[in-house]
């Protein structure tokens, strides 16, 4: 029988034997109907010592990395076994798989770091961060239903909530200002609002939402959290503050290679276990499906996360902190003026900083785009392109691209400016070597400005 070592611990791997359809022993984590296993609470708090701890999966013939399972269908020895995986009485926590847009073991194995990470029971993840927001809201919503959340979204989301939901299913949202704790209680129907929606540090903005505070209010009137942590895997863990569910864009840092589309969601293993049901699942029933492949891919990626992240971090901090000393109205998390500062510093895991985005306001979007122009063709500080966590700096104006399905109301209410600059820094090349490429773009920028009033 292969077997799963874990940090001193040896848990079966529950390979079933050749010709063998039922399985003896000890059960982990199994339970009639409970198609999913479920992880292990980690009594760590932080999110690389869950990771070390969690279920190591060796390779078929014992290799170091696991197998790539990329079946699309699995076969039985009995006739009688599929009937009865069919009716859930047996499923991948017994090692037994029907299909792959229902359950992978690759996939599955990814599900399980991700949710060590976040400190969740189970995890399983999905072709893109999108197909995971909207799974979830569709899983945990009905038609009539009613979603409070965060005016500060990515466009994408603010778009599914504001037009998709309310013209397809049915479903509405009120938008609010998450710092603004009485106006989310206020929003709040008991009994009606099924989800309390927002980002951990909001896209584009970089506002920094008070988890457990929220969380608080929304459980009071029987309301799920669903937190979006894409831009601060590492530096904070939602679930461990009050949060039922994340939900991510593994696209961003978790890959960190601008290679990958995927999406994870994090939570109760009766959510997710039910969102693979073959009547009511809008996992199963939509088949937003993570290739195995993919999953492999990201699954040697995760135990460097911690890493990469801390100099995502350490350099957006000190590129933040230098802007700021030449007069430049930057925002990041991590400066002393930042108006949820302390609040991050509470609640942030140790080590990890406070995140890997910076935001520079240049007022407009005519100045904006003449920065980004001399930071990527002038001196090569980065690249325009959108989404973040890659290891090259990525930079786009907010308001034009990944916010542009927000209306001029939207944008002012959000405070996404028409000349703000989103940034996530890189870590290739040195920090003073990329500094000096920003300070003479700056200087570039400067002189053009002073040529054309000329």
């Amino acid at each position: 029988m292969a077997e799963t070592q874990s940090r001193g611990f040896v848990f079966s791997g529950k390979k079933r034997a050749a010709g063998a359809d039922d399985f003896d022993g000890d059960d982990l984590f199994m339970s009639k109907k409970s198609m999913l296993p479920t992880l292990a609470p980690a009594w760590e708090n932080d999110p690389a010592a869950a990771l070390a701890s969690a279920r190591h999966e060796f390779g078929e013939h014992g290799g170091v990395n696991m197998s790539i399972e990329a079946s699309a269908t699995f076969t039985v020895m009995e006739p009688e076994t599929m009937r009865r995986m069919f009716a859930g009485e047996l499923g991948p926590d017994r090692d037994f798989f029907i299909y792959s847009r229902h359950f992978n073991p690759t996939v599955l194995n990814l599900g399980r770091q991700m949710a060590a990470l976040e400190g969740t029971e189970a995890a399983y993840c999905t072709a893109s961060g999108m197909s995971a927001i909207s799974s979830v809201l569709l899983q945990l919503c009905s038609s009539g239903g009613h979603v409070v959340a965060s005016r500060a979204l990515y466009g994408g989301t603010h778009a599914l909530l504001t037009h998709f939901l309310p013209r397809a299913c049915g479903i509405t949202a009120t938008f609010v200002d998450v710092c603004d704790h009485e106006a989310v209680r206020n929003a709040i129907i008991e009994g009606k609002t099924k989800v309390l929606y927002f980002e951990s540090m909001s896209n584009p903005t970089l506002t920094v939402a008070n988890i457990p505070e929220l969380s608080r209010i929304a459980h009071e009137k029987g309301t799920t959290v669903v937190v979006d942590n894409t831009f601060a895997p590492m530096v904070l863990s939602p679930a461990r503050l009050g949060a039922d569910v994340v939900v991510h864009s593994i696209s961003k840092f978790i890959s960190g290679g601008a290679d990958v589309i995927a999406g994870a969601v994090c939570g109760p293993a009766s959510l997710v276990n039910s969102m693979m049901d073959l009547h009511q699942g809008a996992l199963m029933l939509l088949g937003p499906t993570m290739n195995a492949k993919v999953a492999f891919e990201l699954s040697e990626r995760i135990p460097h996360l911690g890493l990469r992240m801390k100099e995502h971090c350490r350099r957006a901090s000190a590129y933040a902190t230098r802007m700021k000393k030449l007069g430049l109205k930057v925002i990041y998390p991590g400066l002393e003026d930042h108006p949820q500062h302390e609040l991050l510093k509470s609640m942030a895991n140790k080590e990890y900083g406070f995140g890997g985005l910076l935001c520079l306001d240049m007022e407009s979007e005519e100045r904006a785009n003449r920065l980004m122009h001399h930071l990527q063709n002038y001196t090569q500080f980065g690249f325009m392109a959108v989404s973040l966590g890659y290891y090259e700096t990525l930079m786009s104006c907010s308001g034009s691209s990944t916010s542009s399905e927000l209306n001029a109301e939207e944008k002012t209410l959000a405070g996404i400016s028409p000349g703000l600059v989103r940034m996530s820094i890189g870590y290739i090349g040195t920090l003073e070597q990329r500094w000096s490429q920003l300070e003479k773009a700056l200087s570039r920028m400067q002189e053009s400005t002073l040529f054309s009033k000329n």
